[in-house]
């Protein structure tokens, strides 16, 4: 049975589900990030953010 977990953001504190049983049907499937973007956002966040701050991270081009 695949592991769905509720989590909140750490980033901006909304609850999501993260599917990391599942990877295919998480929301954050899909998200590609460089190797100097992840770590970035490892270097900051200890936990999974949502797919909103995933994206806003993305798209500012945070390296």
């Amino acid at each position: 049975m695949p592991v769905h977990e509720e989590k909140i953001c750490p980033r901006c504190g909304r609850i999501f589900e993260c599917k990391a049983g599942n990877i295919t049907q998480c929301q954050c499937y899909g998200i590609q990030f460089s190797i100097e973007e992840k770590a970035f956002i490892e270097n900051r966040y200890r936990d999974c953010l949502c797919a909103n701050c995933l994206l806003q991270l993305k798209n500012r081009h945070v390296v």
